[in-house]
């Protein structure tokens, strides 16, 4: 395998004390502390029916770092489990606290989400199991101590190195004839995990993945290792249970790495641990890729990680002149409660079930809606730190890949590491248009319950506390525009929609006029077209994907002389409705009979053409144009759209596809476009748009292939 390595030295700044240029010696330590259970069998939690375990195939453990700038302490623990509750955790950092002095909201303990660990919480149909709750809360609150006890003269640094090749999104958008029943009987899952490899029945992602590999190293001021905080976004590999998954067998083989060279019995080993990022819709397995699926070999695959966490170590430059500061905040949120005929039905399931435990996904999900009913709300804790110039931020939740982006993008540190499932288990958080497509991970439960603003609500306090801790304004988010984007601006479109958004309605446009909306139905901030081009080097391209939504917008005064220019990725098969999807679009919202221009891709109403552009001017007219390449499933193509008059041209990839005449069957003041779907709203695309761009003229042949050079870079 080729890996594509992308490694970034983090130079920790100085950012001041209260004792303005006088630093107190930073100091660290690090502990392990076995949370093996003693007693069984044990609940193992991570799955949709509970399971029971005898054995343990690989301990697991909490792992435990504190850092000490001489004003303040904070501690952060990571602790193989697939999700431990707040109470419990409450428990514990309050036992630590009376032993170390050190505030609650100053620690930090997350879950690896391993799947093949004892139950701390009741999730689906696994109840917690309560002899192992007693258990595992001295023994946090004794890694917190350890940890602290073990403090001395140390210094730190950190990198980020691209580990792409080992995370990828999991759900997925499914087509609409291929949608799927939730467990309350409804068919409304337009999106839901694991489609398969190059599955038709789905159009693509439906959201951005994190390749970030982060590392945070801790040093004694001799070099000796003390500590390897390393953080990534993949849900697990998986493994027999009891076991600590690849999280355990990862810090286990970087501290056999890092240890290997200590010569003194007495001092203490590197402690290492693998912290979950954010990835709630992301898993190892890419769907792109042919072939079945297999599950990777864990030691393969933890290997890998570990050559990528060594190579990304080497290159770290230590400094002890740091400060830290940590803040957190308690957000009361609502549960998605179910409505009296819901509560009805899940009285009904349960009351048939007994005193058993659920059997299935009907039962589970009755279970859970009666749950929900009976806590209506609840508070949850949200924290930031910093240690230096690195950021740290923790959510208690399943958290989407995008939302960690987001919160990158926004922080003012250089660097920020995403912990999920730290401090309480609340469940998946999707950004609210997730909430619209349905699927699993937006099923009410205790494992998915959150209220549909909860994402924003979590993002916007935790940029709030990076400006707490930092001291400095969030970052704001302004993409950067390249030779493609120049060229396109440099004709003077009268808007230029970039399509970079992380969240709707809002799709501005740069030249600062005829900005557009998009409806429900469409997701964001997914890979785009030619990021080195449109964008700069080291900013990746991003793009909305489409899902039965479209983007709306009004430009005055286009008359019969116009031109469009779209980037496209078509998701749907081409063999299955009489019209693909619709591209573009000119005409009056819901107008019957579709009296306009559109632009979309063939299907089945020309079975002997299906996959080619096409130009169509409405019902009563019924005028056709149908170009002669076929489109590629998932491959990036440029469409232009000139009407000259009665002329109509269409462009694919900078050469001329369809050329003819064809009346224009709205009046010429008609301002309303869509991009993603006809006017009608019948076959709305399904894929991902970009870089749209409208121009009050029709573009000559010299311009159309001047665009798509500057594209591709020449």
């Amino acid at each position: 395998m080729v890996w594509h390595i992308r490694c970034l030295i983090i130079g920790l700044m100085v950012l001041g004390t209260a004792k303005g240029s006088v630093h107190a010696e930073f100091r660290a330590g690090a502990v392990v502390v076995d949370v093996t259970p003693t007693e069984f069998p044990v609940y193992v939690n991570g799955g949709m029916l509970s399971r029971l375990s005898s054995q343990v195939k690989s301990k697991v453990y909490a792992r435990a770092v504190a850092f000490d700038d001489g004003d303040s302490k904070m501690v952060f623990v990571i602790v193989d489990s697939c999700m431990v509750p707040r109470a419990l955790l409450d428990d514990a950092k309050q036992r630590a606290s009376k032993a170390t002095k050190i505030p609650v909201e100053n620690m930090l303990i997350a879950a690896t989400h391993t799947h093949s660990a004892p139950s701390s919480f009741g999730a689906l149909g696994t109840p917690s199991d309560k002899k192992y709750e007693a258990f595992l809360v001295p023994r946090l609150a004794k890694a917190i101590e350890d940890a602290v006890k073990n403090l001395e003269p140390a210094q730190v640094g950190a990198a980020v190195i691209d580990a792409g090749d080992y995370t990828a999104v999991r759900r997925w958008v499914r087509r609409p004839d291929r949608m799927l029943t939730d467990p309350f009987g409804n068919r409304t899952v337009r999106a839901n995990m694991h489609p398969g490899p190059r599955s038709p029945d789905a159009t693509g992602p439906s959201g951005p993945e994190d390749p970030d590999l982060s590392i945070l190293s801790v040093q004694a001021k001799d070099g000796r290792p003390i500590a390897l905080l390393a953080n990534f976004a993949n849900h697990y590999v998986g493994g027999p249970m009891i076991g600590s998954d690849y999280f355990g067998m990862f810090a286990e083989r970087v501290e056999a790495k890092l240890n290997k060279d200590e010569n003194a019995a007495d001092e203490p080993s590197c402690v290492a641990m693998m912290s979950q990022g954010t990835s709630g819709d992301v898993w190892l397995y890419d769907y792109f890729n042919a072939g079945p699926r297999k599950r990777p070999d864990i030691s393969v695959y933890t290997d890998g990680m570990v050559e990528l966490a060594m190579k990304a170590h080497k290159s770290i430059q230590h400094r002890s002149d740091v400060t830290i500061a940590m803040a957190q905040a308690e957000l009361p949120l609502q549960f998605r409660v179910p409505d009296k005929q819901q509560l009805e039905w899940a009285k009904g399931v349960v009351e048939a079930m007994g005193d058993r435990l659920p059997k299935n996904t009907t039962e589970v999900y009755a279970q859970e809606a009666i749950y929900l009913h009976e806590m209506q709300s609840t508070k949850i804790i949200v924290q930031a730190a910093r240690i230096g110039d690195i950021g740290f931020t923790a959510t208690p939740n399943e958290t989407y890949a995008l939302t960690g982006l987001k919160l990158k993008a926004i922080s003012p540190l250089k660097t920020t590491i995403n912990i999920e499932l730290a401090n309480g288990a609340d469940g998946y958080i999707p950004p609210p248009e997730q909430h619209e497509l349905g699927g699993y991970n937006t099923w009410a439960a205790r494992s998915a319950g959150l209220e549909k603003q909860a994402e924003p609500k979590i993002v916007e306090a935790i940029a709030q506390l990076l400006e707490k801790v930092s001291g400095k304004e969030r970052r704001a988010i302004q993409p950067t525009n390249g030779q493609a984007a120049k060229a396109i601006l440099a004709d003077k479109p009268l808007a230029y929609w970039r399509m970079d958004e992380w969240e709707r309605p809002h799709a501005p446009s740069e030249t600062g006029k005829h900005h557009a909306s998009y409806e429900s139905g469409v997701v964001f901030y997914l890979e785009g077209p030619r990021s080195v081009e449109f964008n700069r080097r080291d900013e990746q391209n991003r793009c909305p994907h489409f899902a039965g939504g479209r983007m709306r917008a009004k430009v005055e005064k286009l008359g019969d002389r116009y031109s469009v220019s779209i980037w496209f990725w078509n998701g749907h098969v081409v063999n299955v409705r009489p019209v693909t999807g619709y591209l573009f679009s000119r005409g009056r919202d819901h107008a019957n009979g579709a009296p306009g221009d559109h632009i979309g891709i063939t299907g089945t109403a020309k079975a002997d053409k299906t996959g080619r552009l096409f130009f169509f001017n409405g019902n009563a007219a019924n005028e056709q144009l149908i170009g002669k390449s076929t489109i590629e499933r998932w491959q990036w193509h440029q469409l232009v759209f000139v009407r000259d008059g009665k002329r109509v041209r269409i462009y694919l990839d900078g050469q001329l596809e369809v050329e003819g005449d064809a009346a224009m069957t709205m009046p010429a003041s008609v301002d309303q476009l869509f991009i993603g779907g006809r006017n009608d709203g019948f076959a709305n695309f399904e894929g991902r748009l970009d870089e749209a761009a409208v121009f009050g003229r029709a573009l000559s042949a010299e311009q159309v292939k001047s665009h798509y050079h500057a594209a591709l870079g020449k």
